[in-house]
């Protein structure tokens, strides 16, 4: 997904400003669709209509409904499928998959899943791998035919891996890419993007960090990956992808497919922002491996319950339980191959993805069958998913997915005074400081502290980014578990 990294980082760093009070409330001209559009109801459906409630709540406060917290947020559309037991317990859209015309999302209305398309192509990688195709440990370009990833004696003298592209350490630049083409415009072959060369948009993909030091996200590392994958298959990657998950798991509402064919405009989500369809919406991304997947809520279940399936040691999955137990072992901080980790308490496994117009996020247990999917087409997507995720998880019993809604709590300054200090991790500086009236925190460089809301001995919320950390124990370190991908900040004893 263009921009997921990038997003996020800027989120962190506040640098996001809000929309113009005119774009906010820019009035609808769709009427809200029947409720059956969206699918078949029941009773989990229906809490999820009427129960939703941010991460801290006031005493008394009602829980909010579905529609209340779409208007708020300006979500068009949004899109769940609920995984339970190992089975797709729910699909079901709400709202509207396109502002233009009216359309209502339904069960199987296909999104941009942006980011998530990451975990499709890691799994299409490591299924390479397994049939001997492609070395998961041996130098890229010994996989490369048609171009070659230019060696850098300092940086990466040994050359780069295919676990460390898949995860992130291969120590590359060019975090995601932004900029789409309109139809009819030239479109970047992958070598030029790969170069960034015109028309392609984007610096080249070069070393910019050791390799195999340090987790450093990398679009531009997924782009070396799908040019590995085609040269070694002698496939176009889309064909690729159906032939080695999408088709063998049924995801008939998917295709790696820029600009979408027939079949997925058929029912297809457009992209707004703040209450209008955006200008590029139909903007075509040739990243295909890093961001181009089109898909609904139900088809990623069903990509979360293969791998839960293999995870469990299941055979005859799209991976075998050795190699799945290898994709969900964290390589850096919490990352996997292809997957983010969440290893505390009951492991799990997902993603995230932001492109223009379009916010998704996948979660899963790794130990057993219990999952959500929940895709969104415009506004503050984010904000939104947190609290329908934190309503199922609630409703579900999975408080590690989403810890229910909670009440701010009153620490002592010696309880605050355990997680001041300074961290680091995934590229983040942060400072926590205790003070008599609560713990703050600052990213090194921002202009001011914040103050965090406690919601336990070790968990504070920054309301301002939506973000949730969670200490460790003992305090050595943060884990970010709402809001954003799980980075990790460790306590440093360097100077800020």
């Amino acid at each position: 997904m263009p921009r997921a990294r990038m997003t996020f980082c800027a989120l962190l760093l506040g640098t996001i400003a809000a929309p113009p009070a005119s774009a906010q409330s820019t009035p609808k001209t769709c009427a809200a669709p029947s409720l059956a559009a969206g699918g078949p109801s029941n009773a989990h459906t229906a809490y999820v209509e009427t129960s939703l409630r941010p991460a801290v709540i006031k005493p008394g406060a009602p829980p909010l409904t579905l529609a209340e917290e779409m208007r708020r947020y300006d979500v068009p559309g949004i899109s769940v499928a609920v995984i339970h037991e190992g089975k797709i317990a729910w699909a079901r859209g709400w709202g509207l998959r396109d502002l233009a015309g009216c359309a209502p999302v339904t069960p199987d209305t296909a999104f941009q899943a942006a980011s998530i398309s990451k975990v499709i192509t890691a799994m299409i990688a490591l299924r390479l791998v397994e049939q001997g195709r492609i070395g998961l440990d041996r130098n890229i370009n010994a996989a490369l035919r048609s171009w070659q990833m230019p060696r850098d004696e300092t940086l990466a003298p040994g050359g780069i891996t295919l676990r460390q592209l898949l995860s992130h350490t291969a120590g590359l630049g060019v975090h995601g890419f932004d900029h789409g083409y309109r139809p009819g415009e030239a479109l970047p072959t992958i070598i030029q993007i790969l170069d960034g060369t015109p028309p392609a948009g984007n610096p080249p993909v070069r070393s910019i960090l050791p390799a195999g030091g340090q987790f450093e996200y990398s679009g531009g590392g997924y782009m070396v990956t799908q040019l590995a994958l085609t040269d070694v298959s002698g496939l176009p990657f889309a064909d690729l992808a159906q032939r080695e998950v999408l088709g063998p798991l049924g995801m008939t509402r998917s295709a790696f497919a820029m600009p979408p064919s027939p079949r997925i405009r058929a029912d297809m989500a457009s992209g707004s922002a703040w209450g209008k369809p955006i200008a590029d919406d139909d903007a075509v991304l040739p990243q295909l491996a890093a961001a181009g997947l089109w898909a609904s809520a139900g088809d990623l279940a069903r990509v979360l319950i293969d791998l839960q399936a293999s995870a469990a040691g299941q055979r005859g999955h799209r991976l075998s339980p050795a190699m799945t137990r290898e994709m969900m072992t964290p390589v850096k901080g919490n990352w996997g191959l292809g997957l983010a980790l969440y290893p505390d308490d009951a492991p799990r496994f997902g993603h995230d993805g932001v492109n223009p117009g379009f916010e998704s996020f996948m979660i899963a247990y790794a130990g057993r069958g219990d999952g959500i999917v929940v895709l969104t087409n415009g506004g503050d997507g984010r904000r939104l998913t947190a609290d329908v995720v934190r309503a199922v998880a609630t409703d579900y019993g999975w408080p590690e997915i989403a810890a229910p809604a909670t009440e701010e709590k009153t620490l002592t300054l010696a309880e605050l005074a355990r997680a001041a200090g300074h961290f680091e991790g995934g590229g983040l500086n942060v400072d926590f400081e205790a003070r008599p009236e609560g713990l703050f925190g600052k990213l090194v460089g921002a202009p001011a502290f914040e103050r965090l809301i406690a919601l336990s001995p070790t968990r504070f919320r920054s309301e301002s980014m939506g973000l949730t950390c969670s200490f460790a124990p003992d305090f050595s370190s943060c884990t970010i578990t709402e809001g954003g991908p799980p980075m990790k900040l460790v306590r440093s004893k360097a100077a800020p």
